[in-house]
């Protein structure tokens, strides 16, 4: 996998985390300061990190298994580890929320970047000695 394929797969992922701590936080009405969104956010983009670098996902960014599930569960459990150090909460809701939630972002996007990569048709390659529309 290209480098720049592995930066934007890490980007998406990142996005992904921060539109997970936004919908919480304004559905709880915490507002969206940047102090609180990187509050809240960065005990997940933690586990993130720990996770890209236990799968060493830039080798494979957009696989499923074992990329995907391996960042996902570490964003969740090193994220949730991280907020107790901290002092934040982790209710048992929110543990179920967080791993639904972000199981749903950072599979999901995966998934379907697999599908889109199947559906593609397949690139027709010259082969050498052979002129196009003539047949061996």
């Amino acid at each position: 996998m290209s480098r720049r394929a592995a930066i934007g797969a890490w980007a998406v992922d990142v996005v992904a985390v921060l539109v997970f701590v936004a919908i919480g936080r304004a559905s709880h009405a915490h507002g969206d300061s940047v102090a609180g969104m990187f509050s809240t956010s960065w005990p997940f983009l933690c586990g993130l990190a720990a996770g890209w670098i236990v799968a060493r996902a830039w080798r494979r960014p957009c696989v499923l298994v074992p990329t995907g599930v391996t960042v996902w569960i570490s964003c969740v459990a090193v994220g949730m580890v991280l907020r107790v150090v901290a002092g934040q909460g982790t209710a048992a809701a929110f543990i179920a929320v967080a791993l639904g939630f972000l199981g749903l972002e950072l599979l999901g996007w995966r998934l379907l970047a697999r599908t889109a990569r199947r559906a593609r048709p397949a690139r027709s390659v010259p082969v050498p000695g052979v002129v196009r529309g003539e047949h061996p």
